[in-house]
């Protein structure tokens, strides 16, 4: 996908309904006074704003807070990173062996490709390799090897050895407390890590709005649990059924065999 085209906003910032944005939000002066046409949302111009609260990015479909681009139409919300991310990048530090392009697709049909940075699901817009099949978020696409947070007092450092392949990386965090799947950063001066996936809401605004994000819960993974749990309490009630008419029939025999 290329570059979103720019539209010039002649009559925006003077006529515009009240109703379409809340007295929280307030508008980002775009540059020279334009707004964008995006090409996920081409029927009507996004404007850059400035909301303290959650919002759902219609793109990648992960949650944001504070600068977005915003449809002041209808209920279309955009990060600002992946409004403007660019077409592809060459070297990306958390990925410098190819080129990764950005799609505004999801990948991987109907079993989802994971994000080999935060280890999460891509559900929507999405940089991927070339080469490989590596893919990152766009929001985890702003993270570096080299991270300065507001929550530890030193530079963090991207683990060499963190890794979701087999299960959790194996580090708890220090924002979150659990051992999550995904790549986590590190201090070398102490024992403190970060999950990439906690680092992200350095980057999505959530952190600097106060926000957590909600945990969403994997419906099919709760009831893959159920059905398991259920067909084990099957397989036991029938072990358990044969066993009583084994030795029913064990302790009849004994009996024919006293007569």
């Amino acid at each position: 996908m290329g570059s979103p085209r720019l539209k010039k906003a002649k009559t925006f910032f003077s006529k515009r309904s009240p109703s379409l944005m809340t007295t929280s939000e307030t508008l980002l002066q775009p540059r020279k006074g334009e707004e964008i046409i995006h090409a996920s949302h081409p029927q009507h111009p996004l404007a850059q704003v400035y909301s303290p609260y959650l919002f759902t990015c219609m793109g990648c479909k992960e949650y944001g807070a504070g600068r977005r681009f915003k449809c002041l139409r209808c209920d279309y919300d955009l990060h600002d990173f992946c409004a403007l991310a660019p077409p592809s990048v060459q070297r990306h530090p958390l990925h410098s062996k190819h080129p990764i392009v950005f799609s505004t697709k999801p990948g991987g049909g109907f079993l989802r490709s994971a994000c080999g940075v935060c280890g999460k699901t891509t559900k929507g817009f999405a940089y991927r390799c070339t080469t490989c099949s590596f893919e990152m978020h766009p929001c985890c696409a702003k993270l570096d090897q080299e991270m300065d947070v507001p929550s530890h007092e030193h530079a963090l450092i991207l683990h060499p050895e963190s890794t979701f392949s087999n299960g959790d990386s194996g580090f708890i965090c220090a924002v979150c407390g659990r051992k999550r799947v995904g790549q986590v950063y590190h201090c070398s001066l102490c024992d403190y890590h970060l999950h990439a996936v906690c680092a992200k809401d350095m980057v999505n605004g959530l952190y600097l709005n106060g926000i957590r994000a909600p945990e969403k819960k994997n419906k099919f993974g709760a009831a893959a649990r159920i059905a398991t749990q259920a067909f084990g309490g099957f397989i036991d009630g029938l072990i358990e059924g044969i066993g009583e008419a084994f030795g029913e029939v064990l302790i009849d025999s004994i009996a024919k065999g006293k007569r």
